[in-house]
């Protein structure tokens, strides 16, 4: 037996200069401190996201450590216009022995947005987890109970076409507008709270998606791909397509946000959500349909809405470029609000289709150009002349 010759292969040598070896006062503590917390203690949401993302702004003196191939490193603050305090400091040279050089250019006000609902990992799988159980089993009763039995037929037809199409604006908006906007957001507490308002939009469009596969197997004559034609053809569509395409071009993130959660959702989403589904379904034998529309109102009038107001709130009241982004907001308000409006303005056929017709749709205008006015009152931003078409 020929003996195994053994390798010289450098052995390993432990000096306890490795990274973690140092023990020092706080080396066991399960809470960070180099954070200023948004409230007297910090929360667990604070703990594990504020700052996770490394910024040269704050630590990093080497600057980024990788950059996009044009040379722009990270997260470049240009990728909006918008600005917040400390953004205009010049960035510092890098060079041997340029040390801590990287503290003094903080660029802190972008890290004062704390998501009021405190989205992080684990609460994006919890509360989309427990929707879609929810829903799932309001659809399973509905089968069981023969429910869709009782819808009126133009109902079923309007179902097909209508409430099928909306899955084009979810998920458009959520692949394209919000998925992209996250990355390009400067901070953590940015990235968290726009990634969980895409995973809204995607999840809505699958829940639609499903039950658009449900109703096929339900209902005899249900046409499951009615809503293409409708999204592609349908002339009382095209006004909401056009919008949301223009949405899914906008380069600035602040501004697709912005355009998306303030102006868009109050005037087109809301009035087909809660002023036309919602109170034209139940009068129709419909009681499923809703629970699927109301899981999406709910996402962005009690979540997504939510940081949105904050997120715009500290840049309005920034205490370098609360003028400047007030400006450029009163803008974008000129520029989306006229598109919102006509969008909205095509979908009106849409309200004398079913049988049983919800309240008119001027009086739905109404209503959504208030809640509108409010929100731009709560930014303390003016209502634009267009709003009056």
């Amino acid at each position: 037996m020929t003996a195994t010759q053994e390798r010289s292969v450098p052995k390993p040598v432990f000096t306890d200069a490795e990274a973690g070896a140092k023990v020092f006062p706080d080396s066991g503590a399960r809470r960070f401190n180099y954070f200023n917390p948004a409230k007297r203690k910090q929360s667990h949401y604070e703990d594990v996201t504020v700052e996770v993302q490394p910024d040269p702004r704050h630590y990093l003196s080497q600057g980024w450590l990788y950059a996009f191939a044009d040379g722009r490193g990270g997260y470049p603050l240009e990728w909006t216009v918008l600005k917040a305090w400390g953004s205009d400091r010049p960035v510092p040279e890098r060079g041997p022995g340029s040390g801590g050089k990287g503290y003094d250019w903080p660029a802190l006000g972008w890290h004062e947005f704390r998501d009021p609902n405190e989205e992080w990992e684990l609460t994006l799988y919890r509360y989309n987890a427990n929707v879609v159980r929810q829903l799932n089993q309001n659809v399973e009763a509905a089968r069981q109970s023969h429910a869709f039995d009782q819808w009126n037929r133009n109902w079923t037809q309007f179902v097909a076409q209508h409430v099928g199409a909306w899955m084009h604006v979810d998920h458009g908006l959520g692949l394209y507008l919000f998925a992209n906007a996250n990355r390009r957001a400067p901070t953590n507490m940015h990235n968290n709270a726009i990634s969980v308002n895409s995973m809204h939009k995607i999840r809505a469009a699958q829940d639609l998606a499903l039950y658009n596969l449900t109703l096929t197997e339900e209902i005899e004559g249900f046409d499951g791909t009615a809503h293409l034609a409708t999204w592609n053809d349908d002339p009382a569509w095209q006004g909401v397509r056009e919008v949301a395409e223009q949405l899914t071009a906008i380069d600035d993130w602040c501004e697709a946000v912005f355009a998306a959660n303030i102006v868009f959702e109050p005037l087109v989403g809301e009035l087909f959500r809660s002023n036309l589904v919602q109170q034209a379904a139940p009068a129709n034998g419909d009681f499923v349909t809703p629970t699927l529309i109301g899981a999406e109102e709910y996402d962005y009038a009690e979540r997504d809405l939510r940081y949105t107001r904050v997120m715009f709130e500290l840049l309005v009241d920034d205490r370098e470029f609360a003028e400047h982004n007030t400006k450029i907001m009163q803008d974008w308000l000129s520029t989306w609000v006229p598109r919102c409006i006509g969008a909205a303005r095509t979908l009106q056929p849409l309200w004398s289709q079913p049988d049983a017709k919800p309240s008119r749709f001027e009086d739905g205008l109404d209503r959504v150009k208030s809640r509108f006015s409010g929100i731009l009152s709560d930014l303390r931003l003016q209502a634009p002349k267009e709003l009056a078409q």
